[in-house]
């Protein structure tokens, strides 16, 4: 079947080339996002392959579909960039890959964890200037440490394992409570207890309607003051206006971040010769006590191997037309 990969990126065609040697697809690899002025690049292609930042909006559906597209499958878990109502509208099927290596997010949430809180990223800065000042670099131990995990799915579930680790308390938050959560000894925090007694915040949740902006001026109000937040999810949970707000005052104290609301226009992209534009990233960077990084947590060689084969795999079930196990459809 002939597949347009749309936001391809050089080390991620060699995967799909080896995953792709069992399923023997047609693969026209792009560099550029789709969107409704793009779609035209998949003309006669049966399906396109997309990614995080990738906007299957209804007006993109409808000019894939017309050139002959009728799957979209995402090399990622979230969805939320695909108008799945007008997916079904017009026929459409939509696959997404389901799991991969929740170790490969949770453990960089831990390594983003570890950096922002002993400010890592200040000294190699330092030393590579030749200051070996230590002024400016107290973190504090985890032990002890109250860890709140916003989505105990398999991500979350990993994160909180690997804080027990460390001897820290961990609480969770999640409208469909986990067995396996509660497995590790974990608990579900009562209402307004991770404002209060969490330490730390880490976003492993899904981007919705209902938690978009989980993190917002309320909530930043309520948390205990020095709390560290990490988000390895989806930009657009965090109000980031709230959250520099929050920066500023010290209310919160360090941000580190591999997601970010508006970056689809600046991430997985070499910006270092231009002027950024985006006014918000640039106060972003501005924090010493900030981590961004250009969503990677999902960057491992377990993790895109299993990605690239259950995306393959999805479109050789679809062209043979058996049934599709990692469907996604409108509730």
């Amino acid at each position: 079947m002939e597949v347009a990969i749309f936001s391809s990126t050089p080390y991620e065609r060699k995967f799909l080339d080896e995953a792709n040697q069992s399923e023997h697809h047609a693969l026209r690899y792009l560099d550029v996002l789709l969107d409704h002025d793009t779609a035209g690049l998949a003309n006669g292609f049966g399906a396109v392959c997309i990614f995080v930042n990738d906007k299957a909006d209804a007006r993109a559906l409808e000019a894939l579909h017309r050139g002959g597209t009728r799957l979209v499958a995402l090399r990622c878990t979230g969805f939320n960039n695909v108008d799945l109502e007008a997916a079904a509208r017009l026929g459409m099927k939509v696959v997404r890959v389901v799991t991969y290596s929740p170790y490969s997010v949770a453990e960089f949430a831990v390594a983003l964890l570890l950096a922002i809180n002993r400010k890592v990223h200040r000294a190699y800065n330092r030393t590579r200037d030749s200051n070996f000042s230590l002024d400016g670099l107290i973190g504090f131990d985890l032990y002890g440490k109250t860890v709140a995990v916003v989505g105990t799915g398999k991500i979350g579930c990993v994160f909180a394992k690997i804080m027990l680790g460390f001897g820290c308390e961990v609480i969770g938050f999640d409208p469909y409570p986990s067995a396996e959560f509660k497995a590790l000894g974990c608990r579900y925090a009562e209402p307004g207890e991770i404002g209060v007694k969490a330490d730390i915040i880490s976003l492993h949740c899904p981007l919705t309607p209902q938690t978009h902006h989980i993190i917002n001026a309320g909530m930043l109000a309520r948390a205990k003051p020095g709390a560290l937040l990490i988000n390895t999810s989806r930009g657009a949970l965090i109000d980031t206006e709230a959250v520099i707000g929050a920066l500023k005052s010290g209310q919160l104290g360090g941000l580190a971040i591999d997601v970010y609301e508006q970056e689809g226009s600046l991430f997985f992209r070499d910006l270092s010769n231009e002027i950024i534009q985006d006014d918000v990233m640039q106060r972003l960077v501005s924090f010493p006590n900030v981590i961004v990084t250009g969503h990677q947590a999902y960057l491992t060689r377990e993790a895109l191997t299993t990605i690239c084969e259950t995306t393959l795999q999805s479109v050789s079930a679809f062209e043979r037309n058996e049934p599709l196990v990692n469907e996604v459809k409108a509730s």
